[in-house]
């Protein structure tokens, strides 16, 4: 701490200028308020929905719904029976009482000239002139010089989702059971804005009122409504890049760095609960060596509706499979469930005797539908563990574990080619969280792009190579030896691309991994940081970009 005060800069400055209370965030606030997307605008005359053959005109409020369906056409989503059978009845709600006596069956339903509609004023948007996108990007510029910022506590902040989400379908990730359920427009009358008591409150849009207005500054969000797919909060907030965000990233990270003191107390201690005459405790000892080792997340607590996705403390006796033997490697445990936003989690995993002798006590006299662990709850391990050392929660194990990982690859795996180094370090983190996606539905395509330019780049090099033979030119050495160079980059690429096909590296980048790791591996190895980090990451990451020197070490 003494170091990191030494080497203070003009952005920690900021952050220790009037610095907040644990309860107190600010001290005023003023703003604009959201931005609401525009109001539906109605098809034109010639574009119809077609029901059973026949051309139907709907009410404006039953048509956007339509059109929200029409633009998905093409996507696999509605093709899945549970986005159809969502669909139609949420569709159904929100239809007149001739317009359900009409429709029936979304089979008989033709959204293809509505979705052809789309799709051309799609094409005519990416075609349009430069003038045409000046006028767009100017009209952008605006809004967010209108809406996008705040004063905070006199500084202007930049805002982070300024705009509401415009109504839609919901899609949700893996097989949500919701997917297909209207989103529906967000009014004025259903958010709630937050702002100090002596600003300029907000005007809501002409004709409307705000749900309430509120002074809160033990919160820092700036206006709130429920979103009606999961009945859950939704917050305007700052801009990650503002001085409240970027000091509660810095002391997420050293809350991470400073379990490097305790982990090996706390690993004494739940080795030694594995034992223990109380089942409470030899549960929760596995489930925190899960949760170590694999870098499980704790579970939450769900309603009946929500998908039916687990973590350690609520994982079911089915979730898992005991293998004596195999593979030949010992005790094998093997997971398969669905974790959050329904991305299943399968794992085989080699784990301790005693571990393994304990989860065979676990499902003793248990139906697969039992809970493993039915003497903890999440509560009380994140309890547990705050005890072991101030703050330390399961998310923090998950954290600390996922910035280990990356600091230990990027030692082993840097070599000459550092950004593939990096992104495979980055993978092996990805993979201890879980953190997949479904292959890009332009891999294909896109690597088959690739290819074509790695085969008309050899042809080049050996068209080169037959030059440089007959005029033994220096000039004609140089230019075999920069086609080679780029040859090699592209093949870099390709490799690059497909070993991250199925493995998300974002969300470990922008939420488990302490940026001091990445930045000051980048100084060390004179890899520009744009490489690492886009625009908004640095943004996000500025702290770590002004304090961090190539020593830095998690």
């Amino acid at each position: 701490v003494r170091k990191i005060r030494v080497l203070m800069t003009r952005t920690e400055l900021l952050w220790e200028e009037g610095k907040s209370s644990d309860t107190q965030k600010w001290s005023s606030l003023e703003h604009k308020g959201p931005y609401f997307p525009p109001e539906y605008e109605p098809l034109p005359d010639n574009i119809c929905f077609y029901y059973d053959g026949q051309p139907m005109k709907l009410s404006p409020a039953t048509e956007e719904i339509v059109t929200f369906y029409a633009k998905m056409l093409d996507h696999e989503y509605t093709s899945k029976e549970v986005f159809q059978c969502n669909f139609f009845s949420d569709w159904k709600e929100e239809m007149t009482k001739e317009e359900r006596k009409l429709i029936k069956m979304l089979s008989k339903c033709d959204f293809s000239q509505i979705h052809k509609y789309f799709v051309e004023k799609s094409e005519e948007r990416k075609n349009m002139t430069k003038e045409e996108k000046q006028v767009l990007k100017e009209e952008a510029s605006r809004l967010m010089e209108e809406y996008g910022f705040c004063l905070l506590d006199g500084h202007r902040e930049k805002i982070g989702n300024f705009k509401l989400e415009p109504p839609g379908l919901f899609r949700g990730r893996g097989e949500h059971p919701k997917m297909g359920k209207l989103k529906k427009r967000i009014q004025p009358e259903d958010v709630t804005i937050n702002c100090s008591q002596d600003s300029k409150i907000p005007a809501p849009p002409a004709g409307h009122r705000w749900k309430r207005v509120q002074h809160d500054n033990t919160v820092t969000w700036l206006a709130s409504w429920l979103e009606n797919i999961h009945g859950r909060p939704k917050y305007i907030m700052l801009n990650p890049s503002s001085k409240l965000k970027g000091e509660k990233d810095w002391q997420k990270y050293e809350t991470a760095r400073r379990l490097k003191m305790k982990v090996d107390s706390i690993r004494k201690q739940y080795r030694r609960d594995w034992t223990s005459r109380e089942m409470k405790s030899r549960q929760r000892g596995v489930a925190i060596y899960f949760i170590d080792k694999l870098a499980l997340r704790a579970g939450n607590e769900k309603d009946d509706e929500s998908a039916d996705t687990v973590g350690c403390c609520s994982l079911r006796v089915e979730h898992i499979t005991l293998h004596r033997r195999l593979d030949g490697q010992e005790h094998v445990v093997e997971f398969d469930f669905l974790g959050k936003d329904s991305i299943r989690y399968y794992n085989k995993v080699p784990v301790e005797k005693q571990v393994f002798k304990n989860l065979k006590l676990f499902i003793k006299h248990k139906d697969p539908e039992d809970d493993l662990f039915d003497r903890i709850t999440t509560v009380k391990l994140n309890k547990t563990l705050n005890e072991c050392m101030p703050g330390l929660t399961a998310k923090v194990f998950r954290t600390f574990n996922a910035s280990t990982t990356l600091q230990d690859q990027l030692n082993k795996l840097t070599t000459g080619e550092k950004i593939l180094s990096y992104n495979r370090a980055n993978r092996a983190v990805a993979i201890l969280c879980n953190h997949q996606r479904a292959a890009p539905k332009t891999f294909e395509k896109s690597m088959q792009l690739l290819q074509e330019k790695i085969q008309k780049k050899k042809e080049q090099i050996e068209e080169a190579k037959k030059e440089l033979k007959e005029a033994k030119k220096a000039h004609k050495d140089k230019a075999v030896q920069r086609l080679s160079e780029q040859l090699k980059k592209l093949q870099l690429q390709e490799t690059d691309r497909e070993e991250n096909k199925v493995i998300a590296l974002g969300t470990s980048k922008l939420n488990y991994l302490d940026p001091r790791i990445s930045v000051a591996w980048c100084k060390k190895h004179q890899v520009p940081v744009e490489k690492i980090y886009n625009k908004t990451q640095r943004d996000k990451f500025a702290w770590a970009i002004d304090m961090t020197d190539e020593n830095f070490q998690f």
